[in-house]
């Protein structure tokens, strides 16, 4: 820098001229705000413990400013999602993202996967309706919000699989319209209800005689004795199917506008990185019974660790979540959701630093 006659000449900027020290100043207060300068993104998700770090500071993204919004219920985020792409980052059904990049919607995904739920335990029949084994549902009408909540397209392909129920012979009776903009294909039933009615007392007065539902219908939560779940015992069914499978099932991936990873192909794995740190002080704090109002926690937290492992919510592509991934990619496709089966290195960043990853050690 070189002080002149009333101006300072600044060699590292070629023809800025400052009048003043004070201006001087300014500018440099200014230029070094701009280079410090965090990335600002909106991300929207659910109001889960292991994001919790993230939304109070305690836990920030590298070079990023992260605005966590956990206001929305998963229905109106994902349709925000689907139908405006509100948000730089958020939590998405799997379903509906495969959907969307199949359609060549600008998005893409990280491998965090916020919201896993076994599914045996949705499948809710009224008792009257003589449905005692899957099977029995063959032919019949199956209430359902709609047809791609990630729940559904999840129970629906394991119904097919190791149950031996073929979507396309039952009459899928749903409430809304889609996500994601979806024609059926020739063989699928599905059937909006008429005004004024509701799925849930629809299938306590046995209008329908199954329900498959990614939320508890209120006869269930109410103890309405007409109705009762497909599998009474579903725990034990379900860590059955662990057991065979080694898959808890994937529910909602991170979606990221593709606009951002283009301007900013660093931010996917920061991302990565604070989600995971999040997720792990997650962990140590809810170890402490104290912190959970449940009087058997620490007995629920270790029959979870030796039935599941010290990490259900595993992010990342390693094995487990790649059997996961394919699965559900299987299950889209034979529901005619997507026109093909995609690999998985197709929709998501490539996050996993190899070899380069970890301690760096002391120098």
């Amino acid at each position: 820098m070189r002080w002149g006659q009333g101006f300072a000449v600044l060699p590292m900027a070629a023809g800025v001229r400052i009048e003043s020290r004070a201006a001087f100043v300014i500018f440099l207060v200014r230029r070094r705000s701009v280079i410090a300068a965090k990335v600002r993104l909106s991300v929207a998700c659910g109001d889960y413990e292991i994001v919790r770090p993230l939304k109070e500071g305690a836990i920030e993204a590298d070079g990023l400013d992260l605005v966590i919004l956990t206001g929305h219920g998963p229905r109106e985020r994902h349709w925000r999602m689907a139908r405006n792409l509100e948000f730089d980052v958020c939590e998405f059904n799997i379903g509906a993202y495969l959907m969307a990049r199949y359609q060549n919607m600008p998005i893409t995904a990280i491998p965090v996967f916020l919201h896993r739920r076994f599914r045996h335990g949705f499948a809710f029949v009224n008792v009257e309706a003589g449905i005692k084994t899957p099977k029995d549902l063959i032919g019949k009408k199956v209430g359902g919000t709609n047809f791609q909540p990630a729940g559904n397209i999840w129970l629906r392909g394991i119904l097919e699989e190791h149950y031996g129920v073929p979507h396309k012979e039952l009459t899928w009776v749903v409430d809304r319209s889609e996500d994601v903009a979806f024609t059926p294909p020739q063989g699928l039933n599905i059937e909006m209800i008429p005004p004024g009615k509701s799925l849930d007392a629809m299938l306590a007065e046995g209008e329908i005689p199954a329900m498959i539902n990614p939320y508890l219908p209120k006869p269930i939560v109410s103890g309405d004795p007409r109705v009762t779940r497909l599998f009474p015992n579903y725990k034990e069914v379900e860590l059955e199917y662990f057991k065979q499978t080694g898959i808890f099932p994937i529910m909602h991936v991170t979606v990221v506008k593709q606009e951002i990873v283009d301007q900013y192909p660093w931010a996917p794995t920061s991302l990565v990185k604070a989600f995971e740190q999040a997720k792990q002080m997650a962990y140590q704090r809810v170890v402490n019974p104290r912190v959970v109002p449940l009087a058997w926690f620490s007995h629920a937290w270790d029959e979870q660790r030796r039935a599941l492992g010290p990490d259900p919510w595993a992010y990342g592509l390693g094995d487990a979540n790649r059997k996961n991934l394919k699965a559900i990619i299987r299950y889209c496709h034979q529901q005619g959701l997507i026109g093909r089966e995609m690999p998985v290195e197709e929709l998501f960043v490539d996050t996993d630093p190899g070899d380069a990853g970890g301690d760096e050690g002391h120098y």
